[in-house]
């Protein structure tokens, strides 16, 4: 039956239809595809339970499927769906590991969801991370033998590593392999070091199901969001079943599924360039992809583009859609070229709030933008919705403490104005001088290290003509955990949040649309803002004179807008590019090396926003556009 299966997808993709050997399902956000993933979970418990019988479900940690676990909890809450037939196994954890841990996996899943719902502790099972090195081998064949006992899995969810991996079967595991300790892939350890506070820090083995028991199970959905899965994700559909994207041995399964969100499934060639999947509808939005897609694989300015051009690359529909092919390439240049928005045509004495997630994203990501709004007299306040502690490193502390030791003569802090003083700074230096790896910060350590990042922010600022007055430091409440893994949004959030919005009134809004983020704070952070514009503008759309604020969404230090999709243009000078590279500089915190830097990218986050805005400069001037020494680019809304 599988092997039908497989030869069936693989004929359609010689077809040239659909390059997918998986089915996939993509929905327009992570909340509607964690809906869906629920309610097919709430589904089979509940068929399970009618026919009197146990069900059992394979389960993944991690951000991705948390949506899915609060789905689950709020249908046990307010649908009375009943878990009490349930057998869980968790797919995987970090060896060595105590379960009490901060990074624990199974503490994350008692967290996250199994204290939650009414899941019998006996029918609860997970790899077992603090057991001594001698006896993993037999807890593993222990560990399987359990799940063939209990049925095999009536269904299983996974997620999908950068390096393709499910569960921590990680690049090299064949459809063959048990449960077992295996070693952590570079590229994974390296997404984890945020979660352990430094990539030294996280544990160089995992405990993990193996990929012949997954495969076993009778039913696989596997999930994936945001862009940062994109790539990897289309190598696991779009290629050929092999060992270095373990994800890609679902193919063989006869009932697995893919829940992509649309960020997720960017890369898939039916949505990146869908002309070659298959016939497309060619309005204009489509049409303008296709030719900025034809221009840069032939490296010919678009008005230098011909008929045979689109022929030769099977682009047979749009010129018979067009007919005129100089026509349509006119258009498409024309268009861009009005998206080129000069200094002189931005903006200007208008009310305006910059959200910036992090307190540095304001100037790595739109920091030629910024300094515009300035210089053209409108009213700006930047508002830093998390003040961004866990990323500071406690040699920076160490340095600022003893920057007050020396200057307390100078500064008066003397016993009678500040008695407490010596002995605060002691009991912080000796704490940061015997915290464990991955150990959570005193309260007050964290206090100092936001007040490091929010004096930064300042500083960077004034590089762009603000000062104090106009930075707002929003500390939201979803980021105060103390951990780079944060709470959910919560009212809590969207409120702070809609007080701005009703303080400042703004006319221009501007968010950050980078959706890459690999600790998600910049994901947490836009559905805030979304949920807080909404209540906004309905509360307000029937106040006479009320306009709904235009949105700017930027991005960041991990990804630009294609071309395709930007609505503005913004050139830089090298004056320009040099003044927001200062501001950068002033993150002094971040320089040199960043704790959390991302995966497989050695550059400071200036050189990233100084090779990003190069690159779009020459990418438009490659389409025959003017040449500039730098461009920003947004993405314009009137809603999220």
């Amino acid at each position: 039956m599988r092997q039908e299966i497989g030869a069936s997808r693989k004929a359609l993709s010689r077809s040239g239809i659909n390059p997918e050997r998986v089915p996939v399902e993509i929905f327009d956000n992570s909340v509607l595809l964690a809906r869906k993933a629920a309610v097919r979970i709430a589904g089979l418990i509940r068929e399970h339970q009618a026919a009197g019988k146990k069900f059992v479900l394979g389960l993944p940690s991690g951000s991705t499927p948390i949506d899915v676990y609060q789905e689950l909890i709020r249908m046990h809450r307010e649908e009375d769906l009943d878990f009490s037939g349930v057998v869980t196994f968790s797919l995987d954890e970090y060896y060595p590991i105590a379960p009490d841990s901060v990074q624990s996996y199974y503490r994350f899943m008692r967290e996250n969801f199994f204290d939650h719902v009414n899941i019998p502790d006996e029918h609860i099972h997970a790899p077992d991370g603090a057991l001594p090195e001698e006896h993993v081998a037999a807890f593993c064949q222990r560990y399987e033998q359990a799940v063939e006992e209990a049925g095999g899995f009536d269904l299983l969810l996974l997620g999908i590593g950068r390096s393709g991996h499910i569960g921590f079967n990680e690049p090299g595991s064949g459809p063959e392999t048990v449960t077992r300790l295996i070693v952590i892939d570079e590229i994974t350890r390296k997404d984890a070091a945020s979660d352990f506070f430094g990539e030294e820090n996280v544990p160089r083995q995992g405990i993990t199901i193996g990929v012949r028991s997954l495969l076993a199970a009778r039913e696989i959905i596997l999930l994936a969001t945001g862009e940062h899965k994109g790539p990897i994700v289309r190598r696991a559909l779009e290629e050929e079943p092999n060992l270095q994207v373990t994800a890609s041995y679902l193919q063989e399964h006869p009932n697995a599924v893919f829940y992509l969100d649309r960020a997720a499934a960017g890369a898939l060639v039916r949505e990146k360039t869908p002309w070659l999947a298959g016939s497309v509808h060619w309005d204009q939005a489509m049409a303008k992809r296709a030719v900025i897609w034809l221009s840069e694989k032939l490296e010919k300015a678009i008005l230098t583009l011909d008929e045979s051009d689109f022929y030769r690359h099977n682009l047979h529909d749009l010129v018979y859609a067009y007919g005129n092919i100089d026509n349509l390439c006119r258009t498409v240049f024309e268009d861009l070229r009005k998206r080129i928005t000069y200094p002189d045509d931005l903006i200007s004495g208008q009310s305006v709030i910059v959200f910036s997630p992090h307190p540095d994203d304001d100037v790595i990501s739109m920091g030629g933008m910024l300094d515009k709004l300035v210089a053209n007299g409108n009213d700006v306040l930047v508002a830093y919705m998390t003040n961004g502690s866990v990323a500071v490193f406690d040699a920076d502390v160490r340095r600022h403490l003893q920057f007050l030791e020396f200057s307390r003569d100078t500064l008066g802090l003397d016993d009678g104005v500040c008695p407490d003083f010596e002995k605060r700074c002691d009991e912080m230096l000796r704490f940061l001088e015997g915290k464990a790896p991955g150990e959570m910060d005193t309260e007050e350590v964290r206090a100092i290290k936001a007040n490091i990042r929010y004096a930064e922010a300042i500083e960077a600022i004034e590089v762009m003509g603000l000062g104090k007055e106009n930075a707002r430091f929003l500390d939201m409440p979803f980021y105060k955990t103390g951990r780079v893994r944060k709470d959910p949004i919560g009212p809590a959030d969207e409120q702070v949040v809609l007080d701005l919005l009703e303080e400042i009134r703004p006319d221009h809004v501007f968010v950050a649309g980078d959706l890459s983020d690999p600790h998600g704070t910049h994901r947490m952070c836009y559905e805030a803002i979304g949920e807080a514009f909404r209540a906004y503008t309905a509360r307000h759309e029937t106040d006479a004179g009320f306009r709904r604020p235009l949105i700017w969404l930027y991005r960041g230090a991990w990804q630009e807008w294609d071309i395709h999709m930007a609505d503005v243009f913004l050139p830089l000078s090298k004056a320009d590019l040099d003044r927001k590279v200062e501001a950068i500089y002033k993150h002094e915190s971040q320089k040199d090396r960043a704790m959390f830097p991302g995966a497989y990218d050695e550059r400071e986050f200036w050189q990233r926003a100084r090779d990003r805005n190069t690159n779009t400069a020459r990418a438009l001037n490659k389409l025959g556009l003017p040449e500039f020494y730098a461009a920003e680019a947004y993405v314009t809304t009137s809603s999220l």
